[in-house]
């Protein structure tokens, strides 16, 4: 399977305060405050020694808000990029990976970047994503 780790995803409850405390430990705002309609939710990217974390505030509505009330604060998700999102979302689900989230389109990421989140068990949930 032909994937590479893109972006670890953290829930925060703070869009601002949280990026605040990830300058102070060395990261650099790659992509500033992007709110994200289609998950109803603020984003930002932020880079260290050539690692990218997205920081993910859902509004109050957002469908993202029950696992951020469950867990506060906290990782959530790795996205792996791939060439052919469809051909490893159904290795992956053929595998025991349920998906969660159909393909969408991921406009934080750039205008052409597609998505699909599933789940696993044992590992929790990944994002798949073709730019």
């Amino acid at each position: 399977m032909n994937i590479r780790i893109h972006h670890i995803g953290y829930l925060v409850k703070n869009l601002d305060r949280a990026a605040q405390n990830f300058i102070r430990l060395g990261y650099a705002t790659e992509k500033a405050a992007f709110h994200d309609e289609i998950r109803d939710a603020d984003l930002s990217f932020l880079v260290k020694d050539g690692y990218r974390i997205e920081l993910v505030c859902p509004s109050p509505s957002s469908d993202l808000k029950p696992l951020l009330k469950k867990f506060g604060s906290a990782p959530y998700h790795i996205c792996y990029e791939t060439e052919d999102l469809d051909a490893v979302a159904g290795e992956l689900m053929d595998s025991g990976y349920t998906l969660f989230k159909e393909k969408q389109s991921a406009p934080a990421i750039s205008d052409t970047a597609e998505v699909i989140f599933l789940y696993n068990s044992s590992c929790g949930i990944i994002e798949l994503l073709h730019i």
